[in-house]
């Protein structure tokens, strides 16, 4: 490449990492006098990348916000961290309804790069294997995500239309707080207008959004991740679980998750250890219980149920099962012919 041409290059490249530029260190930096500087400006300027010159003591130049993005320069490290970025999100639903969005943008990332780069990267993601199958993302069309994000920014009213799981469709009009991704799934947090509740409402069954006159405040001291955990945990399922576990939140939470379980901490009795003798309640909805004696056995903690008590029979059965194939003797070695 002519050393000019890099220059140029170089140059957006100084600028792309934001702020003021003075002539003075943009000269310093590409080894050439203030007046190829400026010249090198005028190349850019030709090919429609949006640079701003400031006046005034501190001034310079810097890139300007325009309708086209200017050419991007990647490290090898970046364009890594954005090729991979594109992949992982892609696998665990942080894309739009869009599928094809993430696969186009790599493949223009891809097309752009020096073969060199572009090689390595492609060994990288060849060999790149993931430990868990990828799930079943319900992701939001772009037109219900966008407009709901800038709501939640500044504190707008929006109405949209909304299919519940079992099919019913109504309209609502609420004050949004925050947009959750959770478990391949986007959420919504937000005080629902039309029934003086605080609910939760899944992005991918949103559609007509219109963002209202007016504007709201949201509560202090708002956590819209930890809203979500507790509305998914509480939705109302076939078997309502509650138990008492001796060990904190953050012990039961390793295995009952945050959006599965409730856990509250109780007061340790008088004279007790609370490091060792600290025993939590735990609340769970949930349609089948046949998973929760293996999970509850994983916790290797004393539990007491207090309900259901068909919980009872599926935990006593279970240790039946592991009691016997630990006493169950190995099966003699095989004799080759």
């Amino acid at each position: 490449m002519p050393r000019p041409i890099a220059r140029v290059l170089a140059l957006l490249e100084l600028l792309q990492s934001g702020g003021i530029r003075s002539v003075t260190e943009l000269a310093d930096r590409l080894d050439v006098d203030e007046r190829t500087v400026r010249r090198y400006v005028g190349h850019l300027i030709d090919l429609d990348v949006p640079v701003e010159s400031v006046r005034g003591r501190y001034g310079g130049y810097r890139l300007a916000p325009g309708f086209r993005m200017p050419p991007l320069m990647l490290s090898d490290d970046e364009a890594l961290a954005v090729l991979l970025g594109l992949v992982a999100g892609r696998r665990v639903g942080l894309t739009t309804a869009t599928g094809t969005a993430s696969e186009t943008a790599a493949a223009k990332i891809r097309r752009v790069l020096p073969e060199r780069l572009r090689l390595r990267l492609d060994a990288v993601l060849g060999s790149l294997a993931f430990t868990t199958p990828p799930g079943a993302a319900a992701t939001p069309e772009s037109a219900v995500l966008l407009p709901i994000a800038d709501a939640v920014n500044h504190h707008r009213p929006v109405s949209f239309g909304y299919t519940a799981a079992d099919g019913r469709r109504s309209e609502r009009t609420l004050h949004p707080y925050g947009i959750v991704a959770h478990s391949g799934r986007w959420y919504v947090t937000a005080a629902d207008l039309t029934t003086g509740e605080d609910r939760t409402f899944r992005l991918d069954r949103i559609s007509g959004v219109r963002t209202l006159p007016g504007s709201f405040e949201p509560p202090a001291g708002l956590d819209p991740a930890k809203r979500v955990l507790t509305g998914l945990a509480t939705a109302p399922y076939r078997h309502e679980v509650t138990l008492r576990v001796q060990g904190t939140a953050e012990q039961i939470h390793a295995r009952l998750p945050a959006g599965v379980a409730i856990v509250e901490e109780l007061p340790s009795p008088g004279g007790a250890d609370p490091e060792t003798e600290r025993w939590s309640r735990v609340e769970l909805r949930v349609d089948r219980l046949d998973w929760l004696p293996a999970v509850l056995a994983s916790l290797d903690r004393p539990f007491v149920i207090d309900r259901p008590d068909e919980l009872r029979g599926l935990v006593e059965a279970l240790a039946e099962r592991l009691t016997h194939s630990a006493r169950r003797s190995p099966p003699p070695p095989c004799r080759s012919a």
